[in-house]
């Protein structure tokens, strides 16, 4: 509340006016039980008021430079959401465009439908099957209607065409934007911590989590940014994480990414992990002592 109120008085001295009405407020809580919301001095914690004193109505879900924030601490409304746009853009670049040759169909897929479903996705890259698959529809659906790709499988498709998985891309984004935070590109707004090992090079610090907290709260855990970046990061070999410029960052990822198996989990597959880099590592016959 009282940033609200300083937010207010700083409108007011540069002469801006705030319309109350567009005013919410999204409350995450840890216990959101029906009697804990019966104590007497639980309204204050959920209650705000904004410039004019009028109360700012709580609600489950609200937008934030295009991406949706849930009360839940889930991504699971906004992956709804973008995988819907995608598929209705998908819908209407397949009316429009007749051509389903490779290089038109390639030239829709990276202009159009990608763009609906990469917005950010650091923040929000999934980890759960059922989202990852969800997600992937949107390229799977799309892929499914090149004229070279009759009869392949979905991991087929990708292997022939060259592409990688949009679960596979946004780990790459994730490392990338990593790299740019330890390199002082951008912000380290996530308190991002990086070590140096003489043998393994640049690694960095896993954020820790308190095993006795709530398991409510392990998957939020799990598939935050800082805690995603820093294994995704581990699993890298030293010749990727010592890179001194995004160009070679960028070729020397590419080559290490092309040695990695790209299967996606999605509908009507049987997958034994989520395809990423992470579960990769795991399974010796991929992830060699070259690689590590």
């Amino acid at each position: 509340q009282q940033s609200l109120v300083k937010f207010a008085r700083w409108a007011t001295a540069n002469n801006m006016s705030l319309h109350q009405d567009k005013f919410e407020v999204v409350n995450y809580t840890l216990r959101s039980t029906q009697l804990l919301r019966q104590l007497p001095f639980s309204a204050e914690n959920y209650l705000y008021s904004g410039p004019s004193g009028k109360d700012i109505t709580p609600t489950d879900t609200v937008r934030d430079l295009g991406v949706l924030l849930s009360a839940n601490c889930t991504w699971s409304e906004h992956l709804g959401v973008i995988s819907r746009k995608a598929r209705r853009m998908s819908g209407w670049a397949l009316s429009v465009f007749s051509d389903r040759s490779d290089e038109t169909m390639l030239t829709l897929l990276k202009s159009i439908i990608r763009p609906q479903v990469e917005y950010c996705c650091p923040l929000w890259s999934p980890v759960k099957k059922s989202e990852i698959a969800l997600v992937e529809e949107a390229q799977r659906h799309f892929t499914r209607r090149i004229a070279s790709c009759a009869g392949l499988t979905y991991w087929e498709r990708l292997e022939h065409l060259k592409i990688l998985s949009l679960q596979r891309r946004r780990e790459r984004y994730t490392i990338i934007h990593t790299w740019k935070v330890l390199h002082g590109w951008v912000p380290n707004s996530t308190g991002m911590q990086f070590t140096r090992n003489p043998r393994l090079g640049v690694k960095m610090i896993v954020p820790s989590f308190n095993y006795r907290a709530q398991r409510s709260i392990s998957g939020p855990y799990d598939s935050s940014f800082g805690v995603r970046g820093a294994r995704l990061w581990n699993s890298l070999p030293r010749s990727v994480t010592e890179s001194v410029t995004l160009i070679g960052l960028k070729q020397s990822l590419g080559s290490f990414l092309s040695t990695i198996p790209d299967h996606p989990p999605v509908r009507g597959y049987s997958v034994q992990h989520t395809n990423s880099l992470i579960d990769w590592r795991n399974v010796p016959s991929v992830f060699n002592t070259q690689n590590r």
